[in-house]
């Protein structure tokens, strides 16, 4: 009998200590929070990397940012407007006419803007206002606009004598693995009147958005000249 109420006596006692080890739980409680913070800290910090990778492939590899220097794309372009630049586009096709494009010239070690004109196999040929390519007449939309204020002004749209002035480029017909470029304004442009051809190796890639100044933010038109109306 004595015995029984002994055992009954160390039950309570048994149910209090359960495994034995009732604060062990709460020990390890600081330890899995440390580690949950220690795990959200590495999950930032690859979130980070992975978007500055990202920045670099997209800076270095897919597009770029271009601030236009002078006055050679007026009226489409100003001084001081910021675009991008398809660098990508150029390693699936090539160049063509009326795009404007952002290529490097080594001896100037800077790079220009300016639109194709002529792709490889044209033969260009200008006379006062008049381009002509492959013979044919063509007009130019997206220079018209000059055109029309020199005109009105009693002056001539651009000073270029007749056919191309410079000796680099009188050969007219655009070599293969060359485009033809000039700026819009065409009266005072350095390009490939004066340059000479520009090697499809040079050509960083084409100018497709404008994001500053925030009145003229949108996309940039690659019209193509036309045959003129007969």
């Amino acid at each position: 009998m004595d015995r029984t109420e002994t055992h009954d006596a160390e039950l309570p006692k048994a149910e209090q200590t359960g495994s034995g080890q009732p604060d062990r739980g709460q020990d390890q409680a600081e330890p899995r929070e440390g580690s949950r913070l220690y795990k959200e800290i590495v999950e930032w910090i690859k979130a980070l990397a992975i978007a500055g990778l990202l920045v670099f492939v997209i800076r270095w590899f897919l597009f770029a940012p271009f601030i236009v220097d002078g006055p050679s794309m007026q009226p489409n372009f100003e001084t001081g407007e910021r675009l991008i630049v398809n660098k990508i586009l150029y390693d699936f096709r090539e160049p063509k006419r009326g795009e404007v494009v952002v290529f490097h010239v080594p001896e100037e070690n800077r790079d220009f803007i300016k639109r194709v004109i002529g792709v490889p196999g044209d033969s260009v040929r200008l006379e006062g206002d008049d381009l002509y390519i492959n013979g044919v007449k063509f007009e130019e939309p997206y220079i018209r606009e000059a055109i029309e204020r020199a005109r009105a002004a009693g002056e001539p749209a651009f000073n270029l004598g007749d056919d191309f002035p410079n000796a680099i480029v009188q050969e007219s017909t655009v070599p293969e693995g060359m485009i033809l470029a000039f700026g819009d304004n065409r009266r005072n442009s350095k390009d490939s009147r004066m340059i000479g051809f520009v090697p499809l190796e040079n050509v960083i890639g084409r100018a497709d958005f404008v994001f500053w100044p925030i009145g003229k933010i949108g996309f940039i038109d690659h019209s193509a000249p036309v045959p003129a109306a007969e």
